[in-house]
Formats: structure tokens, C-alpha cells, sequence
């Protein structure tokens, strides 16, 4: 089992920046990737950005060149620098773990933590 705390998020307004973080315990270890999902109000959860413990990152279309990654595997912990946001980046976002086996992949969620942009 993992379990992931997240902190951060809020109210910013348009083009104003946040920061989120995620900190890891129990199995952190085995963790293979941590990052970001986002979940607006009608819509399908979508990936944000990933970082894997070897440090490459992936990031969401929309998201490319204003949020970036960064994980400190010693810390367990993934940190989203957000600039640059607009209003449509409102969303709950929520920190994601996964764990991969040769048989399955194991996905672990934080609590979600809300993050507004407002115009």
C-alpha cells in the first residue's frame, strides 16, 4: 500500500502561479512513476504530468511549457509548479502513484486537492 498527502492548491487568479506537493509513504520504494490527474466538473479525469524515478516527465497538451515536474526520490515527494494559469486549469487535482509489476500496474490517489483560477 502507498498512501500520498497532498498540499497546495487554492484560489489564484488568471496568470498567477500555485504549487502543489505529494509526499509518499508505505511502499515508496516500489513506486515507478508519481504525478498529476486533474478532474474538472463534467469532465473525464486527464493527465497533468508524470515524472518516473528515473526523471522522465510527460505532460498534458495544455499544460506543456507553463506546469513543470520535479520528484525527489530520497524525500518521496512530487512538486507541480504551476504558472501561467488560466481559467480553464480549474480543477481538482490529484496526486497519483503507480507501482509496476510484470503482471499489473498498482495506482494509488491522494485525497485531490482544488486548485480555481479565477478570470
Amino acid at each position: 500500500q502507498v498512501q500520498l498527502v497532498e498540499s497546495g492548491g487554492g484560489l489564484v487568479q488568471s496568470g498567477g502561479s500555485l504549487r502543489l506537493s505529494c509526499a509518499a509513504s508505505g511502499r515508496s520504494n516500489s513506486i515507478n512513476a508519481m504525478g498529476y490527474y486533474r478532474q474538472a466538473p463534467g469532465k473525464e479525469r486527464e493527465l497533468v504530468a508524470v515524472v518516473t524515478s528515473g526523471s522522465r516527465t510527460d505532460y498534458g497538451d495544455s499544460v506543456k511549457g507553463r506546469f513543470t515536474i520535479s520528484r525527489d526520490n530520497a524525500k518521496n515527494t512530487v512538486t507541480l509548479q504551476m504558472n501561467s494559469l488560466k481559467p480553464e486549469d480549474t480543477a481538482v487535482y490529484y496526486c497519483n502513484a503507480r507501482i509496476r509489476t510484470i503482471v499489473t500496474d498498482y495506482n494509488y490517489w491522494g485525497q485531490g486537492t482544488q486548485v480555481t483560477v479565477s478570470s
